[in-house]
């Protein structure tokens, strides 16, 4: 009989079970992979909102430190709104254009973060200790929001010295 042609040789090549196995792995690894990008997904999205919140915060913080005249008026609960003034076509006092700032800034959070985003800010006139010898005021700005899909709030805070 010729060797080629053996009727009980052993059968060449992939077994149906073998492939059912290398599909498990496949699969499993697969969603691995999924769940990553998920993650990474979510992490980019934190990130850019923090950016944000930073980019806001820094905006903020130029407008009070060009204000100097009007820094008491530079105070906002996360409810206040501030109040909309014209100051590109009148001229406007230091506190007409402390409270414009607070407003725009309101604005620019609500465009920029999540609608349930708000932001804060105190102002707190230091006491001069010894005369001649000026301590420096400061202004706290915190900005708050929640991430969709999230029960936890997050934060960015600062505090500006003038």
């Amino acid at each position: 009989m010729n060797k080629l042609h053996r009727p009980h040789a052993r059968a060449a090549g992939v077994s149906i079970i073998e492939a059912l196995v290398a599909l498990v792995i496949i699969s499993v690894g697969m969603l691995g992979i999924a769940g990553l990008y998920l993650t990474s997904m979510q992490a980019g999205r934190s990130a850019n909102l923090r950016m944000q919140a930073i980019n806001l915060v820094t905006d903020m913080s130029d407008h009070i430190r060009s204000n100097k005249r009007g820094l008491p008026n530079y105070k906002a609960s996360a409810t206040d709104k501030g109040t909309a003034h014209d100051c590109d076509t009148v001229q406007c006092t230091p506190v007409e254009i402390a409270e414009n700032d607070i407003f725009v800034w309101k604005k620019a959070i609500s465009a920029a973060l999540p609608a349930n985003a708000n932001g804060s800010l105190v102002y707190t006139d230091v006491p001069d200790v010894l005369p001649g010898l000026k301590e420096p005021d400061y202004c706290e700005l915190l900005i708050t929001w929640r991430e969709a899909g999230s029960d936890v709030d997050s934060t960015y805070k600062t505090t500006v010295e003038l």
